[in-house]
């Protein structure tokens, strides 16, 4: 076997602890957030859900990225791996720059386009917050293509210790400018803005170290080299529309939550930001997934892939069943953490719980197996399942539920896991089929 037990655990655990650390620091950006009113809190979700669309679409594209360079890894071409790592950089820095400025350029026309019906304090929150999380984009993009390369390298312990640093001074610049200068949803902002720049800064000096497996001589008289850009697009392209649509999905289903009042968009938020620890160690072996998968692709080695795929899906079905029974248990004090009251912290409950059981069933085989599929650039047929689940079934069903069946924000939650339950018959079946294997990364 091309990855030993230990070699797997040395790549997911590290993983699993980066994933810890985005979950609960955004934990607890939203309770110090919280502290500023509902309003606050409010506002700062809607527009992280525009953030997450954005981040997404950076991510893919440094999946695209790191897949590329895992397989030609797998072939033992590091020639090969470390141009497209450069070109990676090139086309994340070009497309994360656009983006930028398309929403400075656009701030009050979107949010007022998508939460138009949120109440005028939750929109003042929402203007400031994006902002100043527009100008940290190229940041995070960067970051992102860094991760991705050092996880394709079989070293997560890098993205793993640069989260940290990141999300310490995320934490002490929460702290530092919404207690200490009373700043407010701008103070978390640049907080965030900072570390993001932190770590675009760290991944750029690491990678220009030699020593690598994967490394970038010098971005000096840099020329992109069309061919390899096409053969990372050709990947980052259909898993950027993936999760973009996935994303703008979500957020027209939070202009649909907006639109049942600050009850709901509270609960809705709080829920959201727990909900995520149960999936911790599902997306940090789908993450590991693609480094591994993508190495034994481009060794040709499909029969251990398939093998791969089984076992770490296996895993991510255990480990989550831990945490989402450990979750349920700790929902009531978790929950009084963000100081919510009454009705918006019985609906909190009810969400997060509903949650809990469905990622028990439901979550690795949506989101994990998939992930073996695209490393082995399946990524057209991932992506046309995951657009048309999304827009069908989680956007279609949020309305009838909501509206029709009066379910209020459960409605939509509900919606999400008859979502997940789509993705898994056609992934499942994608994978049995073996189709997947024949498609081949061009040279």
């Amino acid at each position: 076997m091309m990855f030993s037990r230990k070699a797997v655990y040395a790549l997911v655990l590290p993983l699993m602890v980066e994933q810890l650390l985005g979950v609960t620091i955004g934990m607890a950006d939203t309770v110090m957030v919280s502290s500023c009113g509902e309003a606050a809190v409010s506002g700062v979700s809607l527009v992280d859900s525009i953030n997450i669309l954005l981040i997404q679409i950076f991510a893919a594209m440094a999946t695209g990225g790191a897949i590329v360079s895992a397989q030609y890894l797998g072939r033992q071409n590091r020639e090969k791996a470390n141009l497209s790592a450069k070109q990676l950089f090139f086309i994340v820095a070009v497309l994360s720059c656009f983006i930028m400025l398309l929403c400075l350029a656009l701030n009050n026309p979107l949010l007022h386009l998508i939460f138009g019906s949120a109440e005028e304090s939750v929109m003042a929150n929402c203007e400031t917050y994006f902002f100043w999380s527009a100008l940290s984009y190229p940041f995070i993009g960067l970051y992102n293509a860094g991760a991705a390369l050092f996880r394709s390298m079989n070293n997560s312990k890098v993205s793993m210790l640069t989260s940290l640093g990141m999300n310490t001074i995320n934490v002490s610049g929460n702290a530092l400018l919404i207690f200490g200068f009373q700043m407010g949803v701008t103070g978390a902002a640049i907080a965030t803005l900072v570390s993001r720049v932190v770590g675009a800064a760290v991944m750029l000096l690491l990678l220009l170290r030699p020593h690598n497996v994967i490394y970038i001589d010098t971005f000096r008289r840099f020329r992109p080299d069309w061919r390899m850009v096409r053969t990372i697009l050709a990947i980052g392209i259909p898993s950027g529309l993936e999760n973009g649509m996935f994303q703008i999905g979500k957020i027209l289903v939070q202009g649909l939550v907006a639109s049942l009042g600050t009850i709901a968009i509270a609960s809705n938020a709080v829920a959201g930001s727990v909900a995520g620890i149960p999936q911790i160690p599902g997306a940090a072996i789908g993450l590991g997934l693609i480094t591994i998968v993508g190495r034994c692709v481009g060794a040709n080695e499909y029969e251990q892939a398939r093998k791969y795929i089984i076992r770490l899906t296996g895993l991510a079905y255990v480990a989550m069943a831990v945490l989402s029974v450990g979750l349920i248990l700790a929902a009531r004090p978790v929950i009084q953490c963000y100081g919510l009251l009454g009705e918006t912290s019985d609906l909190a409950f009810e969400l997060l719980v509903a949650n809990c059981l469905a990622s028990i069933v439901l979550w690795p085989a949506s989101f994990v197996l998939p992930n073996g599929l695209r490393a082995a650039n399946d990524v057209k047929f991932t992506m046309t399942v995951s657009v048309l689940s999304m827009w069908i079934f989680r956007i279609g069903f949020s309305y009838l539920l909501v509206y029709g069946f009066q379910m209020g924000v459960l409605g939509v939650w509900v919606a999400m896991f008859i979502d997940w339950g789509v993705r898994i018959i056609a992934f499942v079946a994608r994978f049995l089929s073996g189709k997947w294997t024949a498609k081949k990364l061009a040279d």
